[in-house]
């Protein structure tokens, strides 16, 4: 009831039956004015005329969404903020769809550079497994805010009734490699697939943009099935992150925020729609501050949610 008290108005007994007795000219004239004030008043007892709603109902029930505050918890730390409201998020429209979130690198990377330092197959040339990925002149990692973003995503696309795969967790030693958490999405058959990342531009560029497949045909690579769907996705990301954010477009990539690339093994070796988004520089000053916001990254998660939910919702659009 929102707090609002149900308005109807209680039936005042008393007035009708001192007017149902003074009416009756005998006793069959007065049992039918009994019986015609029952009628009026609904025949029901006190308890059952209330009909208005518990109010601590919905509240109360098991799993009843909660609405997080914008940065989550105090710490900012990964999956901390709680599933956004029903009625705000849209439960439920996102249910049967699959998504794959890709926390771009590892915090413990840097503890295994042989591992990650091995050449993988991306198709038209070998890559590296992995790469440490960059960090703020504090020390704030890309692993450790590509991780925290992809859980506040996580937390909204389940409360719209997606299933959400997370190539990685914070659960490994290291990776996975590009190859692999391009294997996840296609193995989970993900209708989309976001890879969240951190650039390490010169400190004096900022801005985000995404990045987008290129046509490949080589090796192990067919990216063909997949450019035209992905490039939907991946503007659809760019817009609904600018508007949650306000993060302006990379002042050093062309194209409004967008770029197309051949060289990234996570895209070259995907079989269903994916993009990368570069959230903002974090060796600007300025994209660096912002990213180290738990509420910036409530804000990233929500723009990332919502291209999502969009694409999904109209994928042809």
């Amino acid at each position: 009831m929102n707090g609002t008290t149900d308005e109807r108005p209680a039936p005042r007994r008393s007035t009708r039956f001192r007017l149902t007795v003074l009416g009756c000219a005998a006793v069959p004239l007065c049992f039918a004015g009994w019986f015609g004030w029952q009628a009026l008043a609904g025949g029901s007892s006190p308890a059952a005329a209330n009909t208005s709603p518990d109010p601590s109902a919905a509240s109360s029930a098991p799993g009843a969404a909660e609405v997080p505050s914008p940065g989550g918890s105090p710490s900012g730390g990964p999956g901390a903020s709680a599933s956004p409201s029903a009625s705000a998020s849209g439960a439920g429209t996102l249910a049967g769809r699959t998504v794959v979130l890709d926390p771009g690198h590892n915090s413990d990377n840097a503890d295994h550079t042989t591992e990650i330092n091995q050449l993988v197959d991306i198709g038209n040339a070998r890559k590296e497994c992995d790469t440490t990925g960059t960090e703020t002149d504090a020390g704030y990692s890309e692993a450790a805010y590509t991780l925290d973003v992809s859980h506040r995503a996580r937390a909204i696309l389940q409360a719209r009734g997606a299933k959400v795969v997370l190539t990685q967790d914070g659960d490994r030693a290291y990776g996975p490699c590009i190859d692999e958490r391009a294997a996840i999405g296609n193995a989970a058959h993900a209708d989309a697939v976001v890879s969240v990342h951190g650039d390490g531009a010169p400190a004096s560029v900022s801005g985000f943009h995404v990045i987008l497949p290129a046509k490949v045909a080589a090796g192990i690579a067919d990216t063909s099935a997949i450019v035209d769907p992905s490039h939907r996705l991946g503007v659809t990301l760019r817009d609904t992150f600018k508007a949650a954010t306000g993060e302006p477009y990379a002042d050093y990539i062309g194209e409004q925020g967008l770029d197309t690339r051949s060289d990234l093994g996570g895209l070259n070796l995907s079989k269903v729609p994916k993009v990368f988004i570069e959230c903002g520089n974090m060796r600007n000053a300025g994209d660096a501050q912002r990213m180290s916001d738990p509420q910036w990254r409530q804000l990233a998660a929500q723009g990332i949610a919502d291209a999502l939910t969009a694409y999904l919702t109209n994928p042809a659009g």
